[in-house]
């Protein structure tokens, strides 16, 4: 198995770092306290006060991910039924920190991915109605995703190496359920907006109920189908149903498709996950999903 570790961060981060950009940049929130939530594999997170979050991009390719974020979610936030982490501040490099950094809202809640929900049924319908709102058809300069938003084929190298991590009885089954999706026809419609990164663990719930979606680094555009494989991660097939129906416009072969995304994404967490029990689960649990 390829073992993938947390990258080491190409910057020296602190909470006294932040401090000082909050003290250069914008000084009315500089008083209030800081403290860090999580030291992740793209991003520092720092609370600040009650309502916002700090973050901090650890290395280069998070920072671009972050600039994203900072370009597109204030386009897109007004039509999401959702709340999303739209910037509330936008820092600058400075001499000290090379790179964008963000103050968002801080939304109360757990990841989906560590939680319960009280009612899957309407928490599927909540994703689908969301999933609606943000596929729109995307601006001509909208990102796109070498690894995302595309036809399956450009999955079928990844796929093939990740049924070498499972057993015998369910390479057979995943191995017949990709032949059948990737004859289904492709992506024809316009390029939509994703999100691109829509898992268990960028989704919030709080209260039982699903409260915001995060984490929009890999905004992009292309077929709604790589977003609607969230379906397969967290829905039995009945709730799948009522995602799908509050969705509205997915076809067969859209539908077809995005459980091919469901399993090219769970065989990528299964074989990247090695020190990240979370994605391994959801990678486990979505395939067991898919072969069902």
């Amino acid at each position: 198995m390829t073992v993938h570790r947390m990258p080491a961060a190409e910057v020296s981060l602190c909470v006294g770092l932040v401090r000082r950009l909050l003290g250069e940049q914008h000084p009315d929130l500089a008083d209030l306290p800081v403290e860090v939530l999580a030291n992740g594999w793209d991003n520092l997170v720092c609370r600040l006060g009650e309502e916002f979050l700090v973050r901090l991009p650890r290395r280069a390719m998070a920072a671009d991910l972050l600039a994203h974020e900072q370009r597109w979610l204030p386009e897109l936030a007004d039509r999401l039924p959702l709340p999303v982490p739209t910037p509330v501040r936008v820092g600058r490099p400075t001499a000290e920190y090379p790179w964008p950094w963000s103050v968002v809202p801080f939304f109360t809640g757990r990841i989906v991915a560590r939680s319960e929900l009280d009612d899957p049924w309407s928490a599927a319908a909540a994703i689908g109605g969301f999933l609606d709102a943000l596929h729109a058809p995307a601006a001509g300069e909208a990102p796109v995703n070498p690894a995302r938003g595309i036809p399956l084929a450009g999955r079928a190298e990844g796929v093939l190496t990740g049924l070498a991590h499972v057993d015998a009885a369910d390479r057979v089954t995943a191995l017949q359920i990709w032949e059948r999706v990737g004859a289904a026809p492709v992506w024809d419609g316009p390029p939509v907006w994703l999100h691109g990164d829509l898992h268990p663990a960028n989704i919030l719930v709080d209260r039982g109920r699903i409260s915001a979606v995060i984490d929009f680094g890999d905004i992009t555009s292309g077929d709604p189908a790589t977003d609607l494989s969230v379906a397969w991660m967290l829905f039995t097939a009945e709730q799948r149903a009522a995602l799908r129906q509050a969705y509205g416009r997915a076809d067969e072969a859209t539908w077809e498709r995005a459980r091919g995304w469901a399993l090219a994404l769970a065989l990528a967490f299964l074989s990247h996950s090695a020190d990240n029990p979370l994605m391994h689960d959801i990678g486990e649990r979505t395939l067991r999903a898919v072969l069902a």
